[in-house]
């Protein structure tokens, strides 16, 4: 899943200076569980009872006068407050990519893609609790009430080695877990959470927060990691212990696989919903791979460019016909895979007689050279691009509407574009909206 943080989180304060914050010192905190704060008012035996649930929609009752919820009312220009400057601080799509959320340096706000609207935000008072504000991660759960937030930014709202639970039916964080040091990100399944730290990586039990697993990685400062969605099975994947190496964790069959997927350090990579395929990338940039994450086989292997980049997301269509790339060179690609989650093993080369009317991968009209001249002129490439500002941060996805991309700036920019399956090529601009600005200034 795509995600995108600009931020550097400082030392937490210290917490002798605000006693009713019920803070501990990082260097005391033993990495797993930590008690919730006196005002939650619940334990975490209570998760159980608010296990996420499908049918779940944002409540905008307010019992906490310390928090602010916003809701878009027509108003007059002239009697509208002027509103703070927004800095965003994290981007992330969920889990099915319907919705994404966005940190600020004032609370956080989360979006439905498909049609493009404002659910709800959830701005807090700067100062109240010692918080200043900031969320630098915050993790959706399909579309549930029950959200992963972490503090980050300049002024943190909270301290960026826990990880809050937060209910947004009761708008309050319910539990919390600690760590010794910073939170890097948060993966959330209907039964898992899981916690990536720079070099360590925590699996817990959703409705207990039962610790279940621990991993150790090499450097891991963004905070990678990836999880499948299907309830039949669970498979994990993060950095190994090596430059290049992949961990994956196939958790029903208790089995774990190393992957050697590039020469240099892994820079993003994604899963498929169910967790048979894998894509990644190398901080090099030039190529993405896919593998089989059963047996570790190379799949198949694409070229982004010629040139370094770094690849801020890789996604799969929901089909895992399709692979989408963005990185800072401000081109998003979108390429063609030969094979499928439930053609493993077989070869499903894809051509424009194909049933799904997918265009054929362009390749070099060297290929035939393969073997005699540098990899390169038999790469294959991207079928459809789209084309942004170079140097910006985007994350991309793919959208519910058929041959449709989804993409997301850190500088508030949202785009839907759609493709041509069959002749590729340049894509069409659908739609565009910056989400920071209020709802009657945004482009439509």
């Amino acid at each position: 899943m795509a995600t995108l943080s600009a931020y550097s989180s400082p030392p937490w304060p210290n917490p002798d200076t605000n006693p009713e914050t019920n803070l501990v010192n990082p260097d005391d905190v033993v990495e797993g569980l930590d008690s919730p704060p006196p005002n939650s008012q619940s334990s975490y035996d209570s998760l159980s009872s608010i296990m996420p649930q499908d049918h779940c929609l944002p409540d905008h009752s307010n019992p906490n006068p310390n928090f602010h919820p916003h809701h878009h009312h027509d108003s007059s220009p002239t009697t509208a407050p002027s509103l703070p400057p927004i800095n965003l601080l994290h981007l992330s799509f969920n889990q099915d990519f319907g919705c994404f959320a966005a940190g600020t340096d004032h609370g956080f706000r989360i979006y439905n893609c498909d049609p493009f609207r404002e659910i709800f935000r959830r701005d807090f008072d700067q100062g109240v609790n010692g918080g200043g504000g900031g969320v630098g991660v915050v993790e959706m759960l399909f579309r549930c009430n029950i959200l992963a937030v972490v503090g980050g930014g300049s002024d943190p709202q909270y301290p960026p080695n826990k990880v809050m639970i937060w209910d947004d039916h009761q708008s309050r964080c319910i539990g919390e877990l600690s760590f010794r040091s910073e939170v890097r990100s948060v993966k959330l399944r209907r039964d898992r959470i899981i916690v990536i730290l720079e070099q360590k990586i925590f699996v817990y039990n959703f409705a207990d927060l039962k610790l279940l697993h621990q991993i150790e990685t090499i450097a891991n400062p963004k905070g990678l990691c990836a999880v499948s969605h299907g309830a039949s099975s669970l498979v994990l994947v993060c950095p190994g212990l090596q430059k290049g190496q992949v961990r994956v964790e196939h958790y029903a069959s208790k089995r774990t696989k190393f992957i050697m997927a590039h020469d240099s350090r892994i820079s993003c990579f994604a899963l498929t919903q169910d967790g048979q395929l894998l894509a990644t990338s190398s901080t090099k940039g030039t190529l993405v791979r896919v593998f089989n994450t059963a047996d570790g086989s190379l799949l198949q292997e694409v070229r982004r460019g010629a040139d370094r980049a770094e690849i801020y997301s890789l996604a799969f269509s929901s089909t895992a016909q399709w692979l989408a790339v963005s990185s800072d060179k401000g081109t998003v690609h979108v390429f063609n895979l030969k094979t499928t989650p439930g053609s493993l093993g077989t070869d499903r080369s894809r051509n424009t007689t194909d049933p799904n009317g997918g265009v054929s991968t362009p390749t070099s009209s060297l290929s035939f050279f393969k073997g005699v001249l540098p990899k390169y002129f038999s790469s294959e490439w991207s079928v459809a691009q789209f084309r942004l500002v170079e140097g910006s941060q985007y994350i991309v996805a793919f959208g519910h509407q058929k041959n449709t991309v989804v993409i997301l700036g850190l500088d508030g920019s949202f785009y839907r574009c759609q493709f041509d399956p069959v002749n590729g090529g340049e894509m069409t601009q659908l739609e565009y909206h910056n989400f920071l600005k209020p709802p009657e200034a945004a482009a439509f």
